[in-house]
């Protein structure tokens, strides 16, 4: 169990997932970098936090709903969380995580909302077997089962994550084709920096040969 004081962002286990690097620039560094991009994802989940809370026959929907963890150590915010009621009568949680862009062919949105998952286990006491993620550029909802292989993977990335928070140091770029949707391409610089890297080691090995 982690104290209040010890806890990390839910979030920078998108952004660890994702890319180390870009984590480590957001919650290590403190850059950050807004774009139209960031901007338009930025009001998207202004907009769905202030919502009101509306409530049906069997759905009751929340937004902007703290969250917290002391056994991953996290502390964060869900964008809504929908209650649907069960046969029993129940009302069981239904994570729903809003995205600016379109689904991403890594796990890193699938562990935010699975990391949120377990948040509301802890605090509630009652099991949460799946949630969505909702993307305004497609207007789709995909539906996610946190299956046994997510929750594992959600709780690797909380440990991996708290320890290059902890570690203090950022990792080495290595330029991928995802780098292109990042918003810190220019805070990062890839390309450059792993091209000086390069060369460095060239001479290096090159003065070391007899």
């Amino acid at each position: 169990m982690y104290d209040m004081d010890d806890l990390i962002q839910l979030s920078a286990l998108q952004h660890y997932a994702f890319c180390p690097r870009q984590c480590a620039l957001i919650h290590i560094e403190q850059v950050w970098s807004e774009s139209v991009l960031t901007a338009e994802g930025r009001l998207m989940h202004d907009h769905v936090h202030d919502e009101k809370r509306e409530s049906r026959r069997d759905v009751r929907i929340e937004h902007g709903v703290p969250l917290r963890s002391l056994r991953l150590g996290l502390i964060g915010k869900a964008d809504v969380i929908e209650f649907h009621r069960s046969e029993e009568g129940r009302w069981v949680p239904y994570p729903v995580e809003y995205k600016r862009g379109k689904p991403k062919r890594d796990e890193c949105d699938r562990i935010q909302l699975c990391a949120q998952a377990l948040c509301l286990e802890e605090m509630l006491n009652v099991s949460v077997p799946e949630g969505a993620l909702f993307y305004g550029r497609t207007r789709h909802r995909l539906d996610v089962a946190f299956s046994d292989a997510l929750r594992k993977e959600t709780e690797a990335a909380a440990l991996k994550t708290r320890e290059l928070i902890a570690s203090g140091k950022t990792p080495a770029p290595v330029y991928a084709k995802r780098c292109e949707q990042c918003s810190l391409m220019e805070s990062c610089l890839p390309r450059t920096v792993q091209k000086k890297r390069t060369v460095r080691g060239y001479i290096s090995r090159m003065v070391r040969e007899p």
